[in-house]
Formats: structure tokens, sequence, C-alpha cells
């Protein structure tokens, strides 16, 4: 009788999480990963995936996304695009509020094969619609999302707050400030969404914690991290180098390759790289969470670290560190993946084109040691239309 149930063989690993970077076959048994050694013998296991050639990584951990389908403007499915992007933890920010996590709960978690998590919305309505969830302060009852929270503390991860002049709306900093008070009051992270002000980056940084998270971190709006001297704004380096988790969250609206460039050459690096997929940015020039690291690969950062920042990274960004490492006895989420080479161009958010010659391509993702097959996307809701200058 085999001693593996799967063998993935002839890979190179690329592990973060275990230390683990170089030729190794990796065994997975009973949904965990069994063992992992230089060559095991294929007639241990009673299935063999050929991985030579291609790189092997654990699952990828998307720290910003938004996946409540049909009852959320941004929202996608989850399953469909893990299937071919090699995503198989997704942490949902945002779109469920006090009112509307049960119903995520139940229609997008239970039924998911992929890893679903979530941050809840400050705002009891959630992401509903676009945007303007802040700018009626009634909706931001703190008790309610309490209450919420400790019901449901295996799925919450943390709060969510969107502070721009669009999403509050003449109401201030006061909603960060009561999401302040309610990430203290359960201990959990705060995730802070940045772009346009006000209020300003300064009011907003004021606001933040060692272990919260700077979503957006390279906008190029008015909450941009780097003056005009190209030089990263000391408040904001300060806050990572106190353990502030600066995370791109790429979307349609906050990517700049200015800022990028900018901070790298500046020495600061984002903590983590996420796609902040939804119903528009999946349309492009974001795509998905492969094409998002392909852009850094593209910058010059070297592959294992930008697969160290969509897997173990975010894994520990959300305090779960038994997940984003293919470590004996973890979870058997995996992904492979070819460098495919040629001549790219990449986009940012306005744009602006950045020349490449690699891009990651997924064709596998395994959950719990069992493939994911592919199968249709859902429709895009009426509104989900990219804007102009992106089209």
């Amino acid at each position: 009788m085999p001693r593996y149930e799967t063998l993935i063989k002839g890979g190179e690993l690329i592990d973060p999480g275990s230390g683990m970077i170089g030729r190794y076959d990796v065994a997975i048994s009973a949904g965990k990963g069994a063992r992992v050694a230089a060559a095991i013998d294929a007639a241990e296991a009673a299935r063999v995936i050929d991985a030579a050639g291609q790189i092997v990584t654990p699952g990828l951990v998307d720290l910003h996304t938004h996946i409540y389908w049909g009852a959320t403007f941004w929202g996608i499915e989850a399953d469909p695009v893990a299937a071919r992007t090699g995503v198989t933890t997704w942490l949902d920010v945002g779109s469920a509020g006090a009112y509307s996590f049960p119903g995520f709960r139940e229609y997008i978690c239970k039924p998911s094969r992929s890893r679903i998590f979530c941050l809840l919305n400050l705002s009891s309505i959630g992401l509903i619609a676009p945007t303007w969830e802040f700018s009626n302060l009634d909706y931001c009852n703190v008790d309610l999302a309490q209450q919420i929270i400790e019901a449901n503390r295996d799925l919450i991860l943390g709060i969510k707050a969107r502070i721009d002049n669009n999403t509050t709306r003449g109401s201030g900093i006061r909603p960060l400030e009561l999401a302040r008070e309610l990430a203290d009051r359960v201990e959990l992270p705060l995730m802070v969404h940045i772009g346009n002000g006000p209020p300003t980056l300064h009011e907003v940084a004021a606001l933040l914690r060692p272990g919260d998270m700077l979503t957006h971190c390279f906008t190029g709006g008015t909450h941009r991290i780097t003056g005009s001297t190209g030089k990263v704004d000391p408040a904001i380096r300060e806050l990572q180098q106190r353990g502030l988790i600066l995370d791109i969250g790429h979307g349609t609206g906050s990517f700049s390759y200015d800022v990028t460039e900018a901070a790298l050459a500046d020495g600061v690096v984002p903590d983590v790289i996420s796609s902040d997929i939804h119903q528009m940015s999946v349309q492009g020039p974001m795509y998905d969470l492969p094409t998002t690291l392909s852009k850094f690969l593209n910058l010059g950062m070297a592959l294992p670290d930008v697969i160290d920042r969509a897997t173990r990274r975010p894994a520990l960004a959300m305090r779960r560190p038994d997940l984003g490492s293919l470590a004996v006895d973890s979870v058997a989420d995996l992904a492979l993946f070819r460098i495919e080479t040629g001549d790219y161009l990449f986009y940012d958010v306005s744009m602006a084109a950045r020349p490449g010659t690699q891009r990651l391509v997924n064709p596998l993702t395994m959950i719990g040691g069992g493939g994911l097959p592919p199968r249709p996307e859902g429709p895009l809701p009426r509104g989900a239309v990219r804007p102009p200058h992106q089209q």
C-alpha cells in the first residue's frame, strides 16, 4: 500500500515559512504535508504530479480581497479564481459589516473550498454600495460590531476601515477613531485603506499601531507616502519599523509605479503584496495576484522575497502561522507556477506602463491535498465597469 496519497516531484520549492528553498519533493497524506525531501521514491505515492521545470509554493494567501459575491458591489467568487491563480486563503477585508456578516458566513464561507476569513467593517452596512459607508456615523455601531466579532472569532480576524474623501464624506477622522476603539476592545489588528484625503495621511498615521495594516500603501493619491523629493514620509517609515504592515492592495485605484519605485529606491519594501481583487480590478490592470506578484518580480525583487510576501508574511499578519507554509503537518495547500519569459508590459492603475520579461502562471492549485478544478466565474454586476482611462 502506498505510503503517501500524492507526491509533487521534481519541482523547485519556495517555502519561506519553513525556510526550505531548492529542489525538493513534497509528499501529502490526509490533507497535510507528510514529508519534504530532496528525493522521494515515486513508488511510495498513489499519485505522482510531475513538477519538473515548475515552482512549488504554499498556496498563496491574499491579504486584501472582496469575495462577498451577490450581496456587495465589489464581490467576486473565490473558488473559480483560486483555481487559476494559486490563491488558497482569502482575507475579505470589510465587505461584511455587522448586519451583513451572517450572510457572508452562511453563503460565502460555508460552501467554499477555499479558506476564507475576513476583517469586519466597522460600518454595519459594509460594502453593499461602492463607497460612502462612513458618511453616516449612525452606521458606526461599535457595540454591535463587538458582539458579532465575539461570536465569530473563528472567521473574523480584524477590523477594516476605508478612510478617504469618498468613504467618509465629511465625517472626517471620527470613523477611524471608532475603528481604533473597536480594535482595541477586541484585541485584533486594524486595516486602514488610504487614497485621497481628507483626512490627511498624518491624521490616519496617528491612529495606527504595531500589527495594524496600512493597505494601498503605494497609492498615488494625496495619501501617497513619498513626497516631492521621492523620500518616504518619516512617520510611515518609523511606523513600519515598529511593526506596521505595509500592504500593496493593488485594486483599480491604489497602485502607482512612481510611488513604488521611489519607495523601493528609498529602502522601503512592502511587507505584503496583495491584490485587492474585486469586480473591477479583475478586469485589469490588476487582473489577479500572480500578475501583481509579477510586477514586483520585474521591478527587481527576488522571487523568494515575492513569494514570502504572498504566503508567510500575510499569514502572520492574519495571526494564522498555521497557513502559508508546506512544513510537515501543515495543511496541504499548494500551488504550482511556471515562469514564462517574453516581452510584456505591466500597468499601474493610471495605466503607466513598465516593461517586463517574466510572468508567473499558475497551472495547478491544491487545497487540503485535493486539486481545485476550473469552473466558470460569476457574471459581473451592473456598474462594475473599469474607469475610462483603464479601457
